[in-house]
């Protein structure tokens, strides 16, 4: 029998104060998984507790930047002291800035490349040696669509996911022999409070036009929600996919297969 079942696993998901990181929290945690997360503020993270406290899940918050190589090493010792020690890692946190390349500073650029692909790095580090140990592991890495995509104002974006899908692949090449899965979930434009600015009515009632443009794009002729990337998670984190290894799974509702429409 297939076994989706989390009981018992301890899983720590950066960044999950909020969006898609908590609503893959929530699903770990629906089943089965004991659950770890950080956040960079104490207003993020007083309300996040709430929120977990309000879905019925006992989460243990630490206020950690994921950029930090001492603090990530002391919040995962921490973790192994008071939950046990880390079977599933997601690495969700991440930022975007919307610039022109040749606009950018190229502090800003260092500063993508540095949430957005080298935490998951400092944080795959940190639980490698356990998992090593003991031979069992899931490391799931959020990738993007600008994994494979590129598109105007998202050069560093764009070039911190790509490193982070052959990251994937690499920490699935090195450390696959001691039965540590490394898998990636690339979320298409999913609609959250951060995206909705994009899909507010025009004052004469029509879409916003990138929320036109995304809907045109995306076979399923919707934006995905959080809870489209809940069952995803949950599968790369069990047993299920004991034998799916450096894979990015792509949740976009079909845009990267997709050309587009012919214009009429």
């Amino acid at each position: 029998m297939v076994n989706f079942s989390l009981e018992g696993k301890v899983a720590l998901v950066t960044g999950a104060a909020y969006g898609i990181g908590f609503a893959m929290a929530k699903a770990l945690a629906e089943a089965g998984a004991k659950i770890a997360f950080n956040c960079r503020s104490q207003a993020n993270m007083d309300k996040a507790l709430a929120d977990y406290k309000a879905e019925g899940i006992e989460a243990k918050g630490y206020i950690c930047d994921a950029t930090d190589e001492a603090g990530v090493k002391a919040m995962v010792e921490d973790i192994e002291k008071t939950l046990g020690p880390v079977d599933i890692l997601v690495n969700n946190a991440g930022i975007i800035k919307r610039v022109p390349m040749h606009e950018m500073p190229s502090e800003e650029f260092r500063q993508v490349i540095d949430i957005d692909l080298v935490a998951p790095y400092i944080c795959a580090k940190a639980v490698l040696p356990s998992m090593m140990e003991r031979r069992h592991g899931k490391i799931i890495n959020i990738c993007s669509m600008m994994s494979e995509l590129g598109r105007e104002t998202v050069s560093a974006y764009a070039a911190a996911k790509g490193g982070l899908k052959m990251l994937t692949r690499n920490i699935a090449s090195e450390y696959g022999e001691y039965n540590i899965q490394c898998n990636g979930i690339g979320p298409g434009y999913i609609a959250t409070p951060q995206t909705a600015p994009l899909r507010e009515r025009q004052p004469d009632g029509s879409r916003h036009p990138f929320d036109s443009f995304i809907v045109a794009k995306t076979p399923a002729a919707r934006w995905g929600t959080p809870e489209d990337l809940m069952g995803p998670v949950v599968f790369l984190a069990s047993e299920a996919s004991d034998f799916i290894n450096g894979h990015v799974l792509y949740v976009d509702g079909g845009i990267l297969a997709y050309i587009g429409k012919q214009p009429k």
